[in-house]
């Protein structure tokens, strides 16, 4: 038995690409940037950002399409999947994935990916996980409010 589970706090690099399978199914990409401050060979500080491309199905990844753009700020809540293929030439080749589970849009439409005017909590939506839940209207607040995160116990690893 393992646990995998991944969390993401990160802003999109790209907007939203929707798109449906052959049976309608709706699947939408995002490309997810996370940020953190490395020290280089020479002694010093510098910023590295890793790229994650996370997958969400069903009304969720319409609902990502329709409110999520380039910039905004995102949790994504999901777990890794790797999918392996053969190139033309024979390669074997690798993508990995977020899967995602629960997103939540953190800051306005349209504001700035610092400003966190309201957060949208979509509950897990993954084929088979059921309808939509926004879980209420956004709230209204201060630019400089800043908004947690809360975890089960249950949600933590160790």
């Amino acid at each position: 038995m393992g646990l995998n589970r991944v969390f993401l706090l990160g802003n999109l690099g790209a907007d939203p690409e929707l798109r449906y399978t052959g049976s309608q199914m709706p699947v939408c990409t995002l490309n997810v940037a996370t940020g953190e401050k490395r020290k280089s060979p020479e002694g010093e500080w510098v910023d590295h950002t890793e790229w994650h491309s996370v997958v969400v199905w069903g009304k969720q990844a319409e609902n990502c399409s329709q409110y999520l753009a380039k910039g905004r700020q995102v949790f994504v809540e999901g777990r890794i999947q790797t999918k392996k293929w053969q190139d033309q030439e024979g390669r074997d080749r690798y993508k990995t994935e977020v899967i995602a589970s629960n997103i939540q849009f953190v800051g306005g439409r349209g504001e700035a990916p610092a400003n966190q005017g309201f957060s949208r909590n979509i509950e897990k939506q993954s084929p088979g996980f059921g309808d939509v839940d926004f879980g209420g209207s956004p709230t209204a607040s201060s630019s400089k409010e800043m908004h947690s995160v809360s975890f089960d116990d249950d949600d933590i690893p160790f």
